[in-house]
């Protein structure tokens, strides 16, 4: 496959799990999942995760699998790009892929309020890639042919070098149109 294919491939493959963080901002609001609780003298996750934002974002990274699926066909073809290249999504992996991204954007808040970082804080490295490793990792246990067969080594590398970057950029954004509170 070319380096086009695989950048794309992976890109188009990460999609449902690079929308539901996006998503949590937007539809966040409302009762914190960790109901205020505490563990020592810090919350468990903090007021920014919320159910309504935690369902919003899955909601959202599913409906884009499938909408993926549905222009997969049209989309094969453009810049030269096989269809072999824009994977298609079971109902299993458009799934695993944001709910995974959830999980690990709350296991970086409970790190980070072990850590004793406020809501907001930077944590360099965690804060770009936490989503990520999760989304794949449970991907991969619940569908683990697909993701063998989507995940290949050169997607992988193009997802761990470009996710940082594009994280950063998106949220940049959000925080330019007030959306965040904080630029990372």
């Amino acid at each position: 496959m070319s380096l086009l294919g695989t950048v794309l491939g992976a890109l188009w493959a990460m999609l449902p799990a690079y929308v539901p963080n996006n998503a949590a901002v937007l539809f966040g609001e409302g009762e914190p999942i960790d109901g205020g609780r505490t563990l020592g003298e810090r919350r468990i996750l903090g007021d920014g995760k919320t159910w309504r934002g935690t369902v919003a974002g899955i909601t959202a990274g599913a409906l884009l699998a499938g909408i993926l699926n549905l222009v997969r066909e049209r989309a094969s073809g453009v810049f030269g790009v096989p269809t072999a290249a824009l994977p298609s999504f079971p109902a299993p992996a458009a799934l695993a892929l944001p709910v995974g991204a959830m999980l690990g954007d709350m296991m970086a808040s409970f790190l980070k309020r072990r850590t004793g970082r406020d809501r907001g804080a930077s944590f360099p490295v965690l804060d770009q890639l936490d989503f990520v490793a999760v989304a794949l990792g449970l991907t991969a246990l619940v569908v683990p042919d697909w993701f063998d067969e989507t995940f290949t080594p050169g997607r992988l590398m193009v997802v761990t070098v470009v996710t940082p970057a594009f994280h950063l950029l998106t949220n940049g954004v959000a925080y330019a149109l007030g959306l965040k509170d904080e630029p990372w």
